[in-house]
């Protein structure tokens, strides 16, 4: 990933004048490639209510992703965006999706790493009807409408069936990581986010799109 002013030295102009035009661009791409389905329809009240009555026809499927970010100069700050999983300061991104991964349907960026995956999708899940559901992982368990694995009993065993329908389950599940791993293409939302943390979710919301 070349710094602006590499980028302005490749086509002859100030690191500036890069840094403009990066910007620009990405307020139109933003506008015109909508993020997810939700986003398609989200001017349009009939076509929402439509689209969310659709889509309870499926059971989505839920996963999230965190992406390190600078550190911030604020002590305060950074301890709300420290997460101790990753024993870094981090933004966390919650992608919900079509059963085989076909396409998004929702898609929340940028919020505090240490944020827990079920208080996330509890919020995210305000946007659906209220029957309609969802698959996850095991970070999702006590949540409503949503399908988890088996989890392991204290001092005991998963049965030969539980684990038979664990490894169906996330043989099911396996899509959703196969579109997080489409946006990683994209190596600004792979590695460390090396501009301003104000330009996150406007740059990843963008990718998705």
């Amino acid at each position: 990933m070349p710094t602006f002013e590499i980028l302005g030295l490749h086509f002859g102009i100030s690191k500036t004048e890069a840094n403009d035009t990066f910007h620009y661009w990405l307020k139109i791409l933003r506008k015109v490639l909508p993020a997810s389905l939700l986003e398609q329809v989200e001017t349009n009240d009939g076509s929402k209510a439509i689209a969310k009555e659709l889509l309870k026809e499926f059971q989505l499927i839920v996963d999230s992703m965190e992406q390190p970010r600078e550190r911030p100069s604020d002590n305060q700050e950074q301890q709300e965006y420290f997460s101790g999983k990753k024993k870094q300061h981090t933004f966390k991104n919650q992608f919900i999706t079509l059963p085989e991964g076909k396409d998004i349907v929702d898609v929340e960026v940028g919020k505090k790493g240490p944020t827990s995956d079920i208080s996330f999708f509890r919020k995210q899940q305000e946007k659906f009807e209220k029957d309609q559901r969802f698959e996850g992982d095991k970070a999702y368990q006590g949540g409503d409408n949503i399908k988890t694995p088996y989890k392991k009993p204290r001092n005991r065993e998963l049965t030969a069936q539980q684990k038979a329908e664990n490894k169906e389950f996330s043989s099911k599940r396996i899509f959703v990581e196969h579109v997080i791993r489409l946006v990683k293409i994209f190596r600004i939302a792979q590695q460390r986010f090396p501009l301003n943390s104000r330009t996150y979710e406007q740059v990843i919301l963008t990718i998705c799109g």
